[in-house]
């Protein structure tokens, strides 16, 4: 119920926006003072003149300058082993990308990209049974991952939009190397051979990258394609599919720009 009136009301926000103070609108028209300022907060919320820090801007909704490369790294890793979590009982979305405690560097890159993307949010750590869980919250994250949606990313079409191309074209490695940081692995094969009348044991190393989804595993060869990186499709099981690169001049270029987890 309105005690004071509409045309009290609308009084007063005409005073308060000639500039007069709340206590002498209070005093002139008898209202309240902490009415007056309830009434000049709402009159100012809706004008978009709220003082105070402004929220958190967004490169999709605001042009805020992105670290391009930093998110090409992110999207790899959100892409490959990642999620975002939304509902109804959350404020604001969350993503988190879960990494083996066996790799602190990758921890830290993890939480450095998160950080470099959303700077003015701040990435956690949660502690899990053989693994950080690194996270952040930000009520922009389905702008800058549209690739969230209900359901399993293996059940569901996955692809870039063109303004995310766009980066992964540039950024292509530091696509690759978010993929292969979250889903993949540098191994070291090895086999033996005769050769003189002799076994000799022979190593050498290769990358692999599995994942269900195989819209994902195509963005992933789409892009060593980009860099010239050859490879090919490794055993398949009914779970996931995998992609090997093995040539050493690839398995090369793989380790200038992308390296082992550490």
């Amino acid at each position: 119920m309105n005690l004071h009136g509409t045309a009290v009301r609308e009084r007063a926000l005409a005073l308060l926006r000639g500039g007069a103070r709340n206590a002498d609108v209070a005093r002139a028209l008898r209202v309240p003072r902490g009415t007056v300022g309830y009434w000049k907060h709402l009159d100012r919320a809706r004008r978009g003149e709220c003082p105070g820090r402004r929220g958190p801007m967004c490169p999709r909704c605001d042009g805020r300058d992105l670290d391009e490369a930093a998110y090409a790294y992110l999207l790899g890793l959100y892409l490959g082993d990642g999620h975002i979590a939304h509902n109804r009982a959350m404020r604001v979305p969350s993503l988190s990308v879960t990494c083996a405690d066996s790799w602190p560097g990758l921890i830290d890159d993890c939480a450095r990209a998160m950080e470099a993307v959303l700077p003015d949010n701040t990435a956690t750590r949660v502690r899990r049974q053989g693994c950080r869980e690194v996270k952040i919250t930000s009520r922009h994250l389905l702008c800058l991952f549209p690739q969230h949606g209900p359901g399993r990313k293996h059940e569901r079409t996955i692809a870039l939009e063109p303004w995310q191309q766009e980066i992964v074209d540039a950024h292509t490695w530091a696509f690759i190397r978010g993929l292969v940081h979250s889903d993949g692995c540098r191994i070291t094969n090895w086999t033996e051979k005769t050769i003189g009348g002799r076994r000799k044991r022979y190593e050498y190393p290769r990358y692999f990258f599995t994942n269900a989804s195989a819209d994902i595993i195509g963005l992933f060869t789409a892009a060593l394609d980009r860099v010239g990186v050859a490879w090919r499709a490794g055993n398949q099981s009914r779970l996931a599919q995998n992609v090997s690169v093995a040539r050493k001049a690839s398995v090369a270029l793989m380790d200038r720009h992308v390296g082992p987890k550490h």
